[in-house]
């Protein structure tokens, strides 16, 4: 296939493309550019999850095509393919499938958390380091999720985003990974894991490292949903994830020694980035209210090795960067970098955080199990599909309450002259209602 940029912008953005592995930023916007490398991120560093380590294998020719013309159109000398050297099966078909592809190389990383992180797999990758505050194609680098490169193949194709793959694990009876239709409520895709009765349990959407502790389980999945994690309700992770930034706070200023940990052991700080964990919980002990000297809080990943590995005393450095991030954000005040060129920092090898052992001290042992790809076709009774399952604006409807639409039609349109991204309809249905979502009763 060969694409001139603008048709092949004009394609993804068609197909409401987004982000799959991370906070949904749409995908036309990331490729209109030039750079120097492409980086497929087969990292999957999150605990439990399963979803890229099968789609690179069971749609290896698929994802090896659409990375193949991303590179072409955005001008890279060279793709990489970041993926974990335990994944020795899907690397070898992988091996077979760019043979002849010399623009394409696949790069074996470490198992450690957090691999995934697109700035810590540019170094790796590059040794380049992104600057503070900034994005990987700062220093010539487009970072790529697995899904997203699938479901950009498909919108080469005229094949619109309809579906997503969720790794649902945990207390589960069958550990399963499904193609499910956007829209389907949590509830509805743990009962396909087996898990009929909920009643001891709770859900983290996303991994259980960054993902949100779910209360309401008629939410709908969205593009961006890629793991159900079921856990016991008074599991440590699931402890953890209930408090709340007050509790966070107090605690703080009760149980912090300031032995900086958190800071020596925080991902951006090893890569040389200005973030120092320790310091906005030593300000939070003694100015909760003021932000001056705060402002390094925007340089917080939220990864949380800090909270959930390195402290001694099981602080949350994560959340009180969040605190301060949202006060920063109130009074309009940014980061202001330095423009010092970062360098990472020579122990940063050595402070890699092995995921065998975070799972061990996340309690999580039994439950990292393979969750295989199951092949099912779920025909949902209602739909509930979000206008806005990106960063931007929320889409706009261009349907109307009691019109028929079919699977893949487009129900929701960027704002003209935003940031957004197309929404369309996951199932043949009517629409019976429109708000913040549009709902679609199944035929």
């Amino acid at each position: 296939m060969n694409y001139k940029k603008e048709v092949f912008v004009e394609h993804i953005k068609n197909a409401g493309v987004v982000g799959a592995g991370g906070a949904g930023f749409p995908t036309h916007v990331k490729v209109d550019a030039k750079a120097d490398y492409v980086i497929l991120n087969a990292a999957e560093c999150e605990p439990l999850l399963r979803v890229d380590q099968q789609l690179i294998d069971l749609y290896a020719d698929e994802i090896i095509e659409g990375l193949s013309i991303i590179t072409k159109v955005v001008g890279a000398k060279k793709a990489f393919i970041g993926i974990k050297g335990k994944h020795s099966a899907v690397i070898s078909n992988l091996s077979k499938k760019i043979e002849g592809k010399n623009k394409i190389e696949i790069f074996q990383l470490e198992d450690f958390y957090p691999a995934g992180d697109e700035q810590i797999l540019v170094y790796e990758i590059t040794k380049r380091v992104v600057p503070e505050a900034s994005i990987p194609l700062k220093v010539g680098c487009i970072v790529i999720n697995v899904e997203t490169v699938l479901n950009i193949f498909n919108s080469l194709n005229e094949i619109p985003v309809t579906h997503t793959f969720v790794t649902i694990a945990g207390e589960v009876d069958k550990p399963s990974t499904f193609k499910l239709p956007i829209g389907i409520t949590i509830r509805e895709a743990l009962e396909l894991a087996g898990i009929k009765d909920g009643e001891d349990l709770s859900i983290i959407e996303g991994g259980p490292m960054m993902g949100d502790l779910i209360l309401d389980w008629e939410k709908p999945i969205t593009k961006t949903t890629k793991g159900l994690i079921a856990l016991k309700s008074d599991s440590y992770i699931i402890n953890k994830k209930r408090i709340n930034e007050d509790q966070a706070l107090r605690m703080s200023k009760a149980a912090c020694l300031q032995c900086r940990m958190c800071t020596d052991m925080c991902p951006r700080y090893l890569l040389g980035h200005k973030m120092y964990p320790h310091l906005t919980m030593r300000k939070s002990n003694y100015d909760r209210k003021g932000t001056q000297g705060a402002e390094i809080a925007y340089l917080c990943s939220e990864c949380a090795v800090c909270e959930l590995y390195a402290c001694p005393a099981g602080l949350s450095p994560r959340l009180i960067n969040i605190h301060y991030k949202k006060k920063l954000n109130e009074n309009g005040e940014k980061y202001i970098s330095s423009n010092e060129e970062p360098h990472a920092k020579h122990l940063m090898d050595y402070r890699k955080v092995p995921v065998k052992r975070l799972i061990s001290r996340l309690g999580l042992d039994n439950y990292d199990v393979d969750a295989p790809l199951y092949d099912i076709d779920y025909k949902p009774k209602v739909v509930n599909i979000p206008l806005k399952q990106h960063i931007g604006r929320a889409s706009i409807p261009i349907v109307e309450i009691g019109q028929n639409v079919i699977k893949g039609e487009l129900i929701g349109d960027i704002p003209k002259d935003s940031l957004g991204a197309k929404v369309h309809s996951s199932i043949d249905g009517k629409v019976v209602q429109i708000s913040d979502v549009i709902t679609i009763e199944g035929i």
